[in-house]
């Protein structure tokens, strides 16, 4: 496995190679920084200064994690402003498809880790009813839960994942 620098003194080992596409996932959005600027971009953030004030990251660390965004196809960087060169950083496709885990981990987190109580709730638009989000198949719209989903291995599988898969066919 590849091991990469990743701050003063770590490393951190590469899951891009990896068969899992949890793993590869992880590659790219793992960092918590990244996941907290891919939040503050679905809330319509766009420039480095508004991150940087949302977040309270050092500059150089915002620097990098956008800059690893951007190369991973989430965000699209666009230059706003030549004198002085400004860009502003705008999700793409493949960024605005990251909406449902940060829902996901939103509801998550409500769940166990607010004894207090939420601190932001998932709401209907139009009707203001609380919304409690769950993964649905999304060709039936049947939810899956953990007895309804087995995990079997893909047309690109290797031998080590399709022998793990057979083995422990459940996530």
């Amino acid at each position: 496995m590849k091991v990469t620098r990743y701050t003063e003194g770590m490393e951190r080992k590469s899951f891009g190679p990896m068969q899992c596409p949890i793993a590869r996932s992880l590659e790219r959005v793992g960092e918590w920084w990244s996941i907290l600027i891919l939040r503050d971009a679905h809330y319509g953030l766009t420039r480095f200064d508004q991150f940087a004030a949302s977040l309270g990251i050092a500059p150089n660390m915002l620097a990098r994690r956008l800059k690893a965004l951007v190369e991973a196809g989430l965000l699209e960087r666009r230059r706003y402003s030549e004198r002085p060169p400004r860009d502003e950083y705008v999700l793409t496709e493949r960024g605005r498809d990251f909406r449902p885990v940060l829902l996901s981990l939103l509801a998550w987190g409500n769940r166990h880790f607010a004894p207090e109580g939420a601190s932001v709730a998932l709401a209907d638009p139009a009707t203001g009813r609380a919304i409690d989000p769950v993964l649905v198949d999304r060709e039936t719209g049947i939810p899956l839960s953990r007895s309804g989903v087995r995990v079997v291995a893909g047309p690109a599988a290797n031998e080590a994942m399709r022998r793990r898969l057979t083995e422990r066919p459940t996530l």
